[in-house]
């Protein structure tokens, strides 16, 4: 089977490098399916479970937001933080999502960020997700 190279790259590391056989990923106007050979271009991401297809076998990666590149066989991603599923301590994202929903819960006269409260939970859900795939 054809096969693309994936590169992840955080502001503190390269995340993943490995030849690939397909990437799906959220990006603004919905998820898109990258194959080899995908026609060139570039779109910001959302936060999402990356799923990559490697040998076959499914991978999820926990992407928070960032930008995508597809060019010459190759795709690129940009991210402010991604994690790997064995990175991601469940426990932890877990109780980042309560926190969220105890804000998002709260009365809407108090003084609450609402959009950034729903970004959390946004992200400690995919990370919840990403985590248990292992």
């Amino acid at each position: 089977m054809s096969t693309m190279q994936l590169d992840i790259v955080t502001p503190e590391r390269k995340v993943y490098s490995e030849q690939v056989e397909m990437v799906v990923a959220r990006a603004l106007e919905g998820d898109i399916g990258i194959l080899p050979n995908h026609a060139p271009f570039i779109s910001p991401l959302q936060v999402t479970a990356l799923k990559v297809k490697k040998d076959g076998e499914e991978v999820f990666i926990a992407i928070n937001g960032g930008f995508m590149e597809v060019h010459d066989n190759r795709v690129t991603i940009l991210a402010e933080t991604a994690e790997l599923p064995g990175e991601i301590d469940i426990d932890r994202a877990q109780a980042a999502r309560e926190r969220a929903e105890e804000r998002l819960a709260k009365d809407k006269q108090e003084d609450i960020d609402f959009k950034r409260a729903q970004l959390s939970l946004q992200r400690a859900m995919v990370r919840i997700r990403v985590g248990q795939s292992r």
